[in-house]
């Protein structure tokens, strides 16, 4: 029997009734309510039972694929060392895919909407046009999405600056990327958004970083002695690089990249370190710039990792000041020269030859120079 015309005869029964206006004719009628009710239930009562059952059946798969999913790599990246990014999209695309096949089922299951199905995938054509335009923006961040675990300009653990946040990637699901900034705030980034950003991924293939430490000297001072202060205090940090020459860095491979099979039995893929950067650990401190009432240097450091660099870099700009104000390296305030106009108006006007009697004014006692001031001021008001 088919439900929804079961369903719809009920309801026309119901309104064909006439509203009741006595108490006998209103318990008649809920009576015929109810009677109607348990008649539809009990006719369909396999078919609903058969939806909760698949219903509460493909949550149940759902979730259960999820976990042995996840437990399964937990075990096979200790001995693969499985990219994470990877497993998660397809993780995420397993599940939906779960959730999917049990709405074909419940939807098959009902004969009304088994033949509304049929009817919709006669239509297929416009239908797709008509949900492509409406849900555009989900569609292009699941695409985004996928892309971005298949090419992976970043991955899941990975450090980046993205729209002038710099934080750690979290997740990466079939809508969006989750990354918790230096200050544990959440940035949820939809995946067709970060996929047309640019992007600076710090840890990709080699972590190290140059990190770069500004501080401006007076010109009085000693620029040489300023240099040495400055690459004595770096070299003291622990955190800094010592010199040292690399050919290759240690970084995790991926599940889609051929290294990883053919080192599946070592912990890390090894790669090429690029010619420019072999040579790391050297600290160099550069003159950047004459400033107006400063000379600008640049001191350039090496570290392991960008996430020891901005702290590591605070303490040792610390370390400097404290420095340099034990050896008087000056580090000076801005400077301003303040000319008024009328300062310029009197070194252009021509100067009169001085007489003795200013002379005597500019330079007489103060009594003196009150009465010639009173003597003057007097024979101004007799003129």
């Amino acid at each position: 029997m088919e439900t929804l015309e079961t369903l719809d005869n009920l309801n026309t029964t119901l309104d064909a009734m006439e509203t009741p206006d006595t108490l006998v004719e209103n318990i008649s009628y809920f009576d015929a309510i109810l009677g109607k009710a348990f008649t539809w239930f009990s006719d369909n009562l396999s078919t609903l039972l058969f939806i909760v059952l698949v219903g509460m059946g493909t949550i149940l798969v759902a979730r259960t694929v999820n976990n042995i999913m996840e437990s399964y790599f937990k075990r096979a990246s200790r001995r693969l060392h499985m990219d994470t990014t990877t497993f998660r999209m397809f993780r995420h695309i397993t599940v939906a895919a779960v959730y999917f096949i049990g709405l074909v089922v419940i939807i098959f299951s009902i004969p009304s909407l088994r033949s509304l199905s049929v009817a919709m995938f006669t239509g297929a054509g416009l239908a797709g046009i008509v949900i492509g335009f409406a849900a555009q923006n989900t569609l292009s961040n699941i695409i985004a999405g996928i892309a971005l675990a298949l090419f992976q300009p970043f991955r899941v653990g990975d450090r980046l600056t993205i729209m002038n946040e710099y934080g750690k990637v979290t997740d990466l699901n079939l809508r969006h990327t989750v990354i918790i900034t230096w200050d544990n705030r959440r940035l949820i980034v939809p995946n067709s958004v970060i996929s047309n950003e640019a992007i600076i991924n710090w840890t990709i293939e080699d972590p190290a970083v140059i990190w770069p430490i500004e501080v401006g000297i007076s010109y009085d001072s000693d620029i040489g002695k300023a240099k040495e202060i400055m690459i004595e205090e770096a070299r003291k940090h622990p955190k800094v690089m010592s010199p040292q020459t690399l050919e290759y860095s240690v970084v995790k491979p991926s599940i889609l990249r051929p290294e990883t099979f053919a080192n599946v039995h070592e912990p890390s893929v090894l790669h090429t370190v690029d010619p420019d950067f072999r040579e790391r650990g050297g600290i160099k401190v550069y003159v950047t710039e004459l400033g107006d009432f400063a000379v600008n240097l640049r001191m350039m450091m090496w570290f392991k990792d960008r996430s020891d660099a901005y702290s590591s870099g605070c303490e040792i700009r610390e370390a400097i000041k404290n420095r340099f104000d034990r050896e008087g390296i000056e580090i000076p305030y801005p400077y301003r020269t303040i000319v008024y106009k009328t300062d310029l108006q009197k070194e252009k006007a021509p100067q009169k030859p001085t007489s003795a009697e200013e002379i005597k004014v500019r330079y007489s006692p103060r009594g003196r120079l009150t009465d010639i001031d009173e003597r003057t001021e007097d024979d101004e008001t007799n003129q």
